[in-house]
């Protein structure tokens, strides 16, 4: 059945791409995106077997520095590339095109364990600058928060600096004694064995093992973030250098496509159409 269900969206990849495609294909960037991309990639490379395509993570950053330096084709990014990277890229004469593939809600998780099932944006900036240092002050055990970050490479926490660190207006950083993750599964595996502990990840990381935590006494989810009313919502970007073209441009094409977005709810996201 699985087979059967594999052919059947690969022949309307190429029905709707209208000719199978030849070539190589670096995607680099955020591990936020990747699942996505790893599904769109599965897909596409089904109905085009003569395409490869290399796909790494390593955050946001690293998919703004590899599309600037030109060792990428497509650049995976949860957050929108800074004018700063923009002018580096055009400089080097590769002109950032921004697609969005989908929305995305930011979710602070906790162990299940953990009786707290919601926080303010004010509580979060207090346990993320180590102001709010035991469960107990936001209605939990008394017990220590393990505080669990992502790394400055990250797009995730750019966005979570955006909304959660500068939410009082002040340039308010993620205090020292925060572990720092490099990507949204090892955040979640942390805080899945530390029934202490607090983290954040995209959507689609959610699993039984986590906890989601709703925020301003919103619950995360597709109204949520379509509406806006979710105060860390985003958009999951991918960057080419210059308008895309052959192989990148027949990939972008699915994942905007219904079947593509399609893809994106089942893994979790928030289809933008």
């Amino acid at each position: 059945m699985k087979s059967r269900i594999i052919a059947l969206v690969a022949m309307m990849v190429m029905a709707f791409t209208g000719s199978a495609f030849a070539g190589s294909i670096q995607v680099k960037g955020s591990t936020t995106v990747l699942p996505l991309m790893q599904k769109s990639v599965e897909t596409f490379m089904a109905a085009n077997p003569n395409v490869s395509i290399s796909i790494s993570g390593g955050g946001s950053s690293n998919g703004a520095k590899a599309l600037i330096d030109g060792t990428t084709d497509i650049a995976m990014m949860s957050r929108d590339m800074k004018p700063a990277e923009i002018q580096k890229a055009t400089d080097n004469g590769r002109k950032p095109v921004q697609f969005i593939v989908a929305l995305d809600c930011i979710v602070p998780v906790v162990n299940p364990a953990n009786p707290v099932s919601g926080l303010s944006v004010e509580q979060l900036h207090g346990i993320y600058t180590g102001k709010i240092t035991n469960w107990k002050e936001v209605g939990g055990a008394d017990d220590q928060i393990v505080v669990i970050s992502r790394d400055t490479s990250s797009g995730t926490y750019d966005c979570w600096k955006s909304k959660v660190m500068r939410a009082t207006g002040l340039k308010s950083r993620v205090f020292p004694g925060a572990l720092l993750q490099a990507s949204n599964g090892a955040v979640a595996q942390a805080v899945s064995k530390n029934k202490k502990a607090i983290g954040y990840v995209g959507l689609a990381y959610l699993n039984k093992e986590l906890k989601g935590v709703s925020v301003n006494g919103v619950t995360p989810s597709v109204k949520t973030a379509k509406d806006k009313s979710y105060p860390i919502s985003r958009g999951l970007n991918i960057y080419t250098p210059g308008a895309p073209a052959g192989e990148a441009k027949g990939l972008i094409d699915y994942m905007m496509s219904p079947a593509g977005q399609n893809q994106a709810a089942e893994i979790g996201f928030i289809p933008v159409k």
